[in-house]
């Protein structure tokens, strides 16, 4: 990114439960570092999850990842909607369904808003277990916008099948 340029920290999470889960996450990581005027500055370990929604799904890999970008929410949106539509996910409707990759703009800085695209916090964040416990490992402090902080959701959410899978957690920028 320009020196100069106003950021804003993001965080996006990451899952998969279609066509080698870890390895589209790890490739969706990958390509969050080429979304221009954005850094990937760390990223959780991966976890393995129970599936949420429809029955008869396989289980899910998740990780959590912190960017710091100069886009405009909307924007880096449309980045991460790219992302998955390279790696073949495909939108059928079907809530909660099957995906290869799915990237939800979690947080971006302490923006709250919602609109007809986009709800910033992610609804359903402080309920979701495979959301809160990467998002603790790489930001144990952060305060939730308009809901306080995190650490009293994790003390809230059980793990409930939620386990570390392969623990990653490095920084991928200082």
């Amino acid at each position: 990114m320009p020196a100069g340029d106003t950021t804003i920290r993001a965080y996006i999470g990451l899952g998969s439960n279609l066509a080698d889960p870890l390895a589209q996450v790890k490739s969706a990581l990958i390509a969050l570092a080429g979304i221009p005027a954005t850094r990937c500055i760390s990223y959780s370990s991966f976890y393995h999850s129970p599936p949420m929604g429809p029955a008869g799904q396989s289980d899910y890999i998740n990780a959590v990842a912190a960017l710091d970008t100069s886009l405009p929410a909307h924007e880096l949106l449309r980045h991460l909607q790219a992302i998955e539509f390279r790696q073949g996910r495909v939108r059928t409707g079907e809530r909660w369904g099957p995906r290869t990759v799915d990237l939800d703009l979690l947080l971006y800085g302490s923006e709250q808003f919602h609109d007809d695209i986009l709800t910033i916090p992610h609804p359903g964040l402080c309920e979701r277990n495979f959301v809160l416990y990467p998002l603790y490992e790489i930001a144990p402090e952060l305060a939730i916008p308009g809901a306080g902080k995190l650490r009293q959701y994790i003390d809230q959410c059980p793990k409930q099948g939620l386990r570390q899978v392969e623990k990653v957690s490095e920084t991928v920028a200082s």
